[in-house]
């Protein structure tokens, strides 16, 4: 291996791991404010890239349609608990709350031309459509059994997961997609062609990073939903709604689902299933954070990446192997510190 290829390997590692750090981020967020293992975040990355990948062929992409269902179920779910609680003048006010969005988008994809618009406002597009999943799976899924123990919910995850790959290979179909790049800019640095898309992919991971930053540690709101995770008995005492912080940490995981899928859809095909890897990826580096730490996640996500890069170039046909093996000795590190605690009934 000579310098070049040793380069071009730490940029594809590098460029990876962002992603991983993101779904990594995401899934430690989500498990600190409701105990869940959210599975399914690679699915909204999966379906974030089809769903682009929709719109730059000028097609109708299928997740609208699943958006607008989910939206319906959430809206009859509210009004079936208005009407024991004789709450019926409240009905316009969760229509309101529940179909603006799926309204909006669809009155957008009826009045513009999704073949001759431009790449950025497919991006928001995509964005809008894939985000807003987040909630309305909490709502009809993991709210009813909030009280449930970490292994109920994990078991709800993975039966979650699978329904998403049948819905996935229902509305996409089998073939693999790959998005047009943002941009095709290219430039040298020595011997080596570093790609601005891998840079772009970079930078945005970085602000995303650097964004739940400054939301969790300076915000009144962030600081609600630590206070969610850390107790949530206690928070609710001094007013803070936990079923609010639930949906939020549904929003930003499937809102950091949508612009992680953006980013990798022109690097690498995607299906309909792929989002099982991913989650699976970002899952090990979110153990090497003990599930708990954002800066170690992120760090294990790059090293994640980067080990998957190298052991394609030595061992291709073992990389996936190696990458999974990693997760062994932090698990064993994390048996040895970590005192057991009985779950709470």
């Amino acid at each position: 291996m000579d310098l070049t290829i040793l380069t071009f390997l730490t940029q594809d590692g590098l460029t990876t791991g962002a992603i991983y750090a993101l779904v990594a981020l995401a899934l430690v967020l989500v498990f600190a404010v409701t105990r869940v293992i959210l599975v399914s975040q690679g699915d909204f990355v999966a379906f974030s890239a089809l769903t682009m990948a929709s719109l730059q062929a000028g097609h109708l992409p299928g997740t609208l349609w699943l958006l607008t269902a989910g939206a319906l179920a959430v809206c009859v779910k509210d009004i079936l608990v208005l009407a024991q609680h004789r709450s019926l003048q409240r009905i316009p006010f969760v229509l309101a709350m529940h179909l603006t969005v799926p309204a909006l988008l669809w009155v957008t994809v009826s009045v513009v031309d999704l073949k001759t618009l431009g790449t950025f406002w497919k991006a928001m597009l995509t964005i809008a459509v894939v985000a807003p999943m987040g909630p309305l799976i909490y709502r009809l899924i993991y709210q009813p059994v909030a009280k449930a123990s970490v292994l109920v919910l994990l078991i709800l995850s993975v039966d979650m997961h699978i329904s998403l790959i049948g819905i996935g290979l229902w509305i996409f179909g089998a073939e693999g997609y790959r998005t047009q790049p943002f941009t095709n800019l290219s430039f040298m640095l020595g011997d080596v062609m570093i790609s601005a898309q891998s840079l772009l992919v970079l930078v945005v991971a970085i602000v995303l990073i650097a964004a739940l930053y400054v939301f969790f540690g300076h915000s009144m709101y962030g600081k609600a939903l630590r206070a969610t995770a850390f107790n949530s008995e206690g928070a609710q005492l001094v007013g803070v709604p936990t079923t609010m912080a639930g949906s939020t940490a549904f929003f930003l995981a499937s809102l950091i689902g949508a612009c992680s899928g953006l980013l990798i859809g022109p690097i690498t095909t995607l299906y309909y299933d792929s989002g099982f890897l991913i989650s699976l990826k970002g899952f090990v580096a979110a153990i090497m954070g003990g599930l708990a730490s954002y800066p170690l996640a992120a760090l294990g996500a790059f090293m994640v990446g980067l080990i998957e890069s190298y052991a394609t170039f030595f061992a291709s046909q073992y990389k996936e192997v190696i990458v999974f093996t990693l997760v062994l000795p932090f698990l064993l590190w994390l048996s040895l510190t970590t005192n057991a605690l009985d779950e709470e009934h």
